[in-house]
């Protein structure tokens, strides 16, 4: 989403331009390192077993380079997916993904159908789908929304695409991501390194407020360890996870609070390995018929009574 030429960026937000560019910078060295995003999107997917839907259309918000194209196909073996992200390089990767895995499929199972084969990947921004209204039984979103600033508004186009009964499942993170960043950051520039990260309460009440109903929250704090802080950076780089703030530092650091910096993260070090703290907020919500008009109406439905034999 992008800011109105006459306010000024809130520095916390994020520029869509940047985080458009850093995506697409990683579309070939994600898959490297998504170790993290993977392990998220199983458990994502467990969380869906005991969810009772046979959609026939799925729109996964945030595919990145595919990854839960298979795992998707897989569960659902009829239903077709629309794979959309904000970066083309990384459409691009998930196309490659698809024709990839149909080819090996067929050949080695003329009849099968699997591996995300009827996948549908469009370059799209969740804040504005170029998808028509009430045409998709579930959305699937993994680790995507941290990249947008205005998560009501994606909640909204997300509920505008769903069809009534429809569900809508996602990951994000929560406020103690990075925390370890954060910290070593504190006492340099005193600037924004991560996204803004939002409180898992805060999410189910914006669903609510978006008119979903019955949302389910939960989360998990993970930990993965490196064995310096420079294998921490660089895996952020290598899947597109780079400083996107409006308020992020547009010059040179300096090798003196560099240093520092990295000193700091090294502070933090346990039996030898720089932790990083990821917060991972689980989300799904139903749609369910409106109760009021955008104005604020009360919606009454009417019914004929049946006719007496």
């Amino acid at each position: 989403m992008s800011t109105p030429p006459n306010r000024t960026p809130d520095p916390h937000d994020v520029d869509p331009r940047v985080v458009r560019r850093a995506f697409g910078r990683a579309a070939a060295t994600y898959d490297s390192a998504a170790v993290l995003q993977r392990e998220v999107g199983a458990r994502m997917a467990e969380r869906l077993d005991v969810v009772r839907i046979a959609p026939a259309l799925v729109l996964d918000g945030g595919c990145g380079t595919g990854e839960a194209l298979a795992e998707l196909a897989a569960r659902y073996p009829a239903a077709h997916v629309v794979a959309a992200d904000l970066a083309l390089p990384m459409v691009m990767a998930a196309r490659a993904r698809v024709r990839a895995n149909r080819s090996l499929w067929r050949r080695l199972l003329p009849a099968a159908r699997t591996g995300g084969e009827e996948a549908w990947c469009v370059c799209a921004d969740l804040n504005a789908l170029p998808l028509r209204s009430l045409a998709f039984d579930l959305v699937w979103s993994n680790l995507a929304l941290q990249w947008v600033n205005a998560v009501p508004r994606v909640f909204a186009e997300w509920r505008r695409v769903l069809k009534v009964g429809g569900l809508v499942s996602f990951t994000t993170f929560g406020p103690d991501t990075l925390r370890e960043i954060r910290a070593a950051f504190r006492n340099v520039d005193g600037r924004p390194h991560t996204s803004r990260f939002i409180d898992m309460h805060d999410l189910g009440d914006m669903l609510v407020g978006a008119g979903f109903a019955d949302p389910v929250m939960d989360m998990d704090t993970i930990t993965v360890t490196y064995p310096e802080p420079a294998a921490l950076l660089r895996e952020l780089k290598l899947i597109g996870a780079t400083n996107a703030t409006h308020g992020r530092p547009h010059g040179l650091m300096g090798r003196a609070r560099w240093q520092r910096m990295l000193g700091a993260l090294s502070e933090l070090a346990r039996d030898g390995r720089i932790p990083a703290t990821f917060e991972v907020v689980y989300g799904h919500a139903w749609k369910v018929e409106p109760t009021h008009t955008a104005e604020g109406h009360a919606i009454v439905r009417l019914t004929r009574a049946a006719r007496a034999p």
